[in-house]
């Protein structure tokens, strides 16, 4: 029983920040809890990696419980999960919460495009007013991110573009070739006047670290029992287990931290999922990694006479300038695309390449209504098809049998998709707090949002459209010329803010290693401690940041100041 234990370390949460602390931590010797709020997950022997849609239920379609597909490695979680509610404030833009149940959260299942942030993202007010400047430089963080892209396997290679920081030689694997309408898009990319870069993406195009290279078979939203792809259930976790040092608690919802009379973190309190029961554990040092919202949720539950705005709030910005990646996304059917001969080039998931953002200079110079930027990422091909080859047909269109056959096959990889990532300006109106009303199916408060995207995300999205309509219309393909629909907030899963760094205790919530200004043995490791939200993105940095972060409590460990 884990709540009779004490521990040198609770990581709260096993995905990206929680999986890397976790690692470093117990290499350098620490006895370290992990408590993951979710069920246990082996994706060696849970991934389908060979099945096809004929073997899922309804094809493999998107349901309420399987809100990405069937085959999602999201086996638990997702949009709504069941008895942990959130709300919506009144007046507020629509927004929605991803939330994985599972060991490894969000690693098991993001798209795998791992970018470094560049050095003008660190520093955006200094640039423009605008937001907040990051405690820390790129150059801080750089041999952080050179420590995480060799021990986990990142694509790339060097390009010179402004603002998209290259990795040092001998660090990125060998990037997968473009394929075939990839080419036919860089074209259009190139024609008006974007630089196409090869992508950044954690599989391994190479064996690393007794890992075997990707061979191209399963799409890596679905997990990776090979492990040729980055998920902390096979990357991260596993060598931390072989230490002797991690202990791993799954079904354990954390729900406060547990702080003494004299305002020092002395371990956590959780409910267990299957039982109801209510523990307890101690450690010397907590650290919070069970993603953003979670995260902040957990500080503002912890209240007690030293912190009545919850742990780590003193200065009021716990919940505080939450943001997402404004994320827009539109198609077009390519007629020179259709009929290419079949090829065996479906590659890794992820686009083979992608536009860095390349307007900076008519930015400075005034000539966009808009700050900040966003890339973009082009999708096509022929892959496995979906059920969404249904959608080629028009409605009313009375066509069937043989005919209906030969026109979804003549439209089949013709369709090309381009999603523009891109940033959002922190603001006062977006934020979360605990909705006083209401608890989850446990009694713990939840969490009420309130989520507002500003001028500058509705002028982002319109030139993003207005700019996919131009590389649409240049390869003959159909255009679209409806006003844009702004994204959902939280729909592109990058939730980051909400615990911002700072160098101050006055007007962040952590340092810069994520080290709480309040509560010196706490500390926040995951995209809660985000002070913007660059067009890139985040699942990298919040590595990087997390293994800096481990690495400082490992020094003050050894001083013996924790």
């Amino acid at each position: 029983m884990v709540n009779s234990a004490h521990f040198d370390v609770i990581i709260v949460g096993s995905g990206a920040a929680g999986g890397m602390a976790a690692y470093d931590l117990t290499l350098a010797g620490l006895n370290v809890l992990m408590l993951e709020a979710g069920r246990d997950y082996d994706p060696a022997t849970e991934t389908p990696m060979f099945n096809t849609q004929e073997h899922a239920p309804l094809r493999g379609s998107a349901t309420p419980d399987k809100p990405a597909g069937f085959y999602d490695a999201t086996v638990n979680g997702g949009w709504e999960v069941q008895g942990e509610p959130y709300t919506i404030a009144d007046g507020s833009e629509e927004f929605r919460w991803w939330r994985p149940r599972m060991l490894g959260g969000r690693t098991n299942h993001w798209g795998r495009v791992a970018l470094r942030f560049g050095p003008y993202d660190f520093k955006p007010k200094s640039r423009d007013g605008l937001g907040f400047d990051w405690p820390i430089g790129y150059d801080d963080l750089a041999p952080w991110y050179d420590k995480v892209e060799r021990f986990i396997g990142v694509t790339g290679l060097a390009h010179g573009i402004e603002n998209t920081p290259d990795s040092p030689p001998g660090i990125c694997l060998p990037p997968p070739p473009p394929r075939a309408h990839e080419i036919f898009l860089s074209r259009a990319f190139e024609s008006l006047g974007m630089r196409v870069a090869a992508i950044r993406a954690a599989v391994l195009t190479q064996s690393i670290n007794g890992r075997p290279a990707c061979f191209y078979a399963t799409p890596c939203t679905r997990g990776c029992s090979i492990r040729a792809n980055f998920q902390s259930t096979t990357v991260l976790i596993p060598p931390a287990l072989a230490t002797g040092k991690l202990t791993i608690r799954c079904d354990a919802i954390v729900h406060r931290v547990d702080v003494d009379t004299v305002g020092r973190a002395t371990g956590v309190s959780f409910i267990d999922r299957q039982t109801g029961g209510h523990s307890s554990v101690q450690g010397r040092v907590i650290v919070l990694a069970a993603g953003a919202f979670s995260s902040v949720r957990i500080l503002l539950n912890s209240t007690s006479s030293n912190f009545p705005k919850g742990a780590g709030n003193s200065s009021g910005l716990v919940g505080k300038y939450i943001m997402d990646t404004v994320e827009f996304t539109m198609s077009s059917r390519i007629p020179s695309l259709e009929k290419i001969p079949p090829q065996n080039d479906d590659g890794i998931s992820t686009p083979h390449i992608y536009v860095p953002w390349w307007l900076y200079k008519e930015q400075a110079s005034g000539k966009l209504d808009f700050p900040r930027g966003y890339h973009i990422e082009p999708r096509g091909g022929r892959r496995m098809p979906t059920m969404g080859v249904g959608s080629y047909i028009p409605a009313e269109s009375p066509i069937f049998g043989n005919a209906l056959h030969d026109e979804i096959r003549r439209a089949y990889g013709s369709y090309v998709y381009l999603s523009g990532e891109g940033e959002m300006v922190p603001n006062d109106n977006t934020y979360c707090e605990i909705d006083l009303d209401k608890t989850d199916r446990w009694g713990i408060p939840i969490l009420k949002f309130h989520w507002k995207w500003s001028d500058y995300e509705h002028r982002q999205v319109a030139h993003m459209k207005s700019t996919f309509n131009e590389i649409f219309r240049r390869l003959g393909g159909s255009v679209d010329q409806t006003p844009p629909e702004m994204p959902k907030g939280g729909g592109a899963i990058h939730e980051v803010g909400g615990a911002r760094m700072g160098a101050s205790s006055k007007d962040s919530v952590v340092d810069e290693y994520g080290q709480c200004w309040d509560i010196h043995n706490l500390f926040v490791l995951d995209g809660s401690t985000f002070v913007s939200s660059p067009d890139k993105n985040p699942t990298l940095t919040i590595l990087a940041i997390a293994s800096r972060g481990a690495a400082r409590i490992v020094e003050l460990e050894r001083q013996g100041e924790l």
